[in-house]
């Protein structure tokens, strides 16, 4: 059978996006149909793989960075894809370890968390939270020590930055894989952290990852973000309608 090409073929060099794949009679041509099978492999080791929690506090600690590990009430990977809710809350001994570390209140709580591509975490999560660290540096910000939450939501962060009394949390989580991008790192800041705020007091920076939006470029929007935030004392749906009649620098 022909293979017919479609007419978008130089749109490919140009974006990882499934565009221009062309078919072969009704079907698509076998490279681009292996391609896909290899693109779903690669996004199901991004949510199956677990998370080595260990080499993360080893690399952060070799930036500087102290880090406390924490679990989600979900216990397994299993249990974390089938429960999301579980995903949401710390484990009883997780919050006992926070009490333990506690040292009063702080800005910042920066949590790591492996949310559904682990691969993300495991490459970008350490550099990016040094990052964040040096653009911070004198700027007055008090930041407690990285929490790195297995089997956790985006959700998990705000009973962290409560238990450690933070005034605004900022959870770097593993986004959902796609087709096109299995090692995608999301970050969401949440000014005022505490168990039951929603998404719509959140704001989100996604799509961190090499072929996206670099480290530095992440770690500077961020860094604007948190700065805007304790400005005007909000995120999410309030901080846009507060930026829309108010200037503020980044």
């Amino acid at each position: 059978m022909t293979l017919v090409r479609e007419g978008w073929a130089t749109l490919r060099r140009y974006t990882p996006a499934r565009v221009g794949l062309g078919r072969t009679g009704v079907s698509l041509p076998t490279d681009r149909h292996l391609e896909l099978q290899e693109a779903l492999a690669r996004a199901r080791d991004a949510i199956q793989t677990e998370l080595d929690a260990p080499a993360l506090a080893s690399e952060l600690r070799s930036v500087g960075l102290a880090s406390v590990m924490l679990h989600s009430a979900a216990p397994d990977r299993p249990t974390y894809l089938r429960r999301p809710d579980l995903g949401r809350r710390l484990d009883d001994p997780s919050r006992r370890t926070l009490e333990a570390v506690r040292a009063g209140p702080v800005d910042l709580a920066l949590v790591v968390v492996d949310g559904l591509s682990t691969v993300a975490v495991q490459r970008q999560a350490a550099p990016l939270a040094a990052a964040l660290r040096d653009l911070l540096a004198g700027e007055g910000w008090r930041l407690a020590p990285v929490a790195i939450v297995q089997q956790g939501r985006v959700a998990v962060g705000d009973e962290v930055g409560a238990e450690l009394e933070a005034r605004a949390a900022a959870v770097l989580i593993g986004e959902r894989p796609g087709l096109s991008a299995a090692d995608s790192l999301g970050i969401y800041v949440t000014w005022g952290p505490r168990v039951g705020r929603v998404d719509a007091e959140r704001t989100c920076i996604s799509n961190v990852r090499p072929d996206g939006l670099s480290l530095a470029e992440a770690a500077r929007a961020l860094g604007g973000l948190l700065g805007q935030a304790r400005a005007l004392g909000c995120t999410g749906v309030a901080l846009g309608r507060a930026l829309a009649g108010r200037s503020i620098p980044a």
